[in-house]
Order: C-alpha cells, then structure tokens, then sequence
C-alpha cells in the first residue's frame, strides 16, 4: 500500500471513531439516571479485563495470562538446589519469627528462641558459603541477584536484633556445627532459679500487708542483686536477664514499697562522718597543744639569785 493511501486510510479511521465516540456520548447523555445505572450493571466484567488506564498498557482484544511473566529463560533461572534452600530458609525465618513475637513481653528472646536462630542461621551460611551439586553457588542468584537483595535484607535485621539483645552472652554454641546452640548458659539457669525464688516468694506473702513480703522476701532478694551484679560486671547479661531484674525491682520498690540499705553505703556513711570531724579533731587537737606549752614554767631570776646568794655566805662561813 503506498504511504499516501496509508495515511488517508488512518485519517478516515480516526474520523470514523471520533464519530462513534460522539454518537456513543449523545445516546448516553439522553438516558436517566435509572436507566444509566441499568446500562452499567448490564455490562459484562471480563475477569483479564484492567479496571485502571494505563499510559503504557493498552488493553487489546486478547490478553495473556501474567503467570507468563515467569517464564524466563534457562540461564537465568536459579537452579533447584538453590530453590529449595530458598523455601528452607523461608520456613525457618517463619519459625523464628513466631518465636519472637510472643517472647517480646516479658522478654524472653534468648532463652525461647536460640534454637530457632540457630537453624535460620546455619540455613543462611549454606546460601553464602557453600556449594551445591555441580559446584553450584547460591550466593549470587539468591543474594547479590537483584537491588533489594531481599534474603540479605530479611535476615540482617534478624541479626540485628539478636545482636541487640547480647544472647551470646547467655547461650552456649555448638562447637561442632557453626550458628547452632546447644543451651543456656550456667550462669543463666543459675539466675533464673535465684529469680524463680524471689518470684515465688512475693507471690506467696503478696496478700495482705506487705511489710512481712518486705521481711521474709529480704534475703532471697538481696542474694538475686548480688548475682545481677557480680554477672553484670562479668560481662555475662543478656536482655532477658536486664529485663527480668527491672521487673523484680520494679516489684519490689514501687509496688510492695520494700527497701533495705545497700551494704555498699556503710563504709561512705562512716568516711563521710570522718571528714565531717576532721576539723573539730584538728582544732581541738591545736587547742590543747597550745595549752601545755604554757604549763610549761620557767624558773625566774630572782629565786636563782637568792639561791646563789645563800651559797655565797655557806662559803663565807
């Protein structure tokens, strides 16, 4: 066809459709509103059919499936040793997460949920680091793939928050397999019963008047601070550890209205009257220096002259 009988071709196309448009628009203007509404039930919904316009997709007669979209070429699929550690690492993400969320209040993260972050993250070391069938890599198609690098993304903010917390400090690694843990630490049980302790105690003298909670519940108290200190500055505290202490002295003080004096105060209390002293000591001190170097009586010179006088006429006589 030449390009003159093509673009008069086009022309009366365009004129053709400008003109059902029009028809189109004046019949519908001529309805009421009933009938108008009538008119748009009426219309058959196609389920491929694009409710929104778009500026890119123009809808045609036929429309293909999106499932479509997935089809790509063999070379840039993943292989399907790489899909499976894929659906591996989502179900142990999965787990870990449904972990978590109830620990969160009181905060019991390290001690519910190391097995979990375990497995997530031995999962995670075998996408970054080892190597499949054929000497196949999951790091480049599973991590570095694309810009949102979301397997990366998902599991360093998990990372983060175990990191956070310092659970390190309270669980014991599996030397033989990396990322697996085995339990808590001793330290950790051993605090746990110690609050286990306090715990039962304010829950047994909790009715009634709490200065005998305050008497009875002393002691065990008082050795549950010592242990939180002598492991805080072991450097042995994880968050579920600080959390369970500041809900056991949020208890003891603000709810029971307990205290007891600190041993530590004892000795300041006693430099503190010391230096308080210090001065009185020192002027007293001065004051009665001063006052016996004047008891202090020096002969004077006219009983040694009488004496030398008496010894002159001893001579004489």
């Amino acid at each position: 066809m030449a390009p003159r009988n093509v673009n008069l071709f086009l022309v009366a196309l365009v004129v053709g459709l400008l003109n059902g448009w029009a028809s189109a628009s004046s019949d519908t203007a001529n309805l009421t509103a009933p009938e108008l509404v009538g008119e748009m039930t009426q219309i058959p919904v196609s389920s491929h059919a694009v409710v929104a316009e778009s500026p890119v997709f123009k809808p045609a007669e036929s429309f293909f499936s999106l499932n479509l979209l997935a089809a790509f070429p063999d070379d840039l699929e993943i292989s399907e040793y790489c899909t499976q550690l894929l659906h591996l690492f989502g179900q142990r993400y999965v787990t870990y997460v449904n972990c978590m969320v109830p620990s969160a209040r009181p905060v019991k993260v390290c001690q519910n949920c190391f097995a979990s972050y375990g497995s997530l993250g031995a999962i995670y070391h075998n996408i970054s680091n080892e190597m499949g069938p054929g000497n196949v890599s999951c790091k480049d198609s599973l991590l570095r793939k694309d810009r949102l690098m979301l397997v990366f993304l998902l599991y360093s903010n998990l990372k983060e928050i175990w990191e956070i917390s310092v659970c390190d400090r309270c669980v014991i690694k599996d030397k033989t397999q990396d990322y697996l843990y085995k339990g808590l630490t001793t330290d950790t049980l051993y605090f746990m019963e110690a609050l286990n302790q306090s715990l039962t105690c304010f829950e047994k003298f909790q009715q009634g008047n709490h200065s005998e909670l305050c008497k009875q519940c002393k002691i065990t108290y008082r050795d549950l601070n010592e242990l939180y200190g002598r492991m805080d500055k072991n450097g042995t505290l994880c968050i579920d550890i600080e959390d369970a202490m500041n809900v056991t002295r949020g208890l003891w003080s603000k709810k029971f209205n307990c205290s007891f004096p600190r041993e530590e105060t004892v000795p300041v209390i006693a430099v503190s009257c010391f230096m308080l002293f210090l001065p009185i000591i020192f002027y007293l001190s001065s004051f009665l220096h001063s006052e016996q170097k004047k008891r202090k009586l020096i002969h004077p010179k006219r009983a040694k002259s009488k004496t030398s006088l008496m010894n002159i006429q001893d001579k004489f006589s």
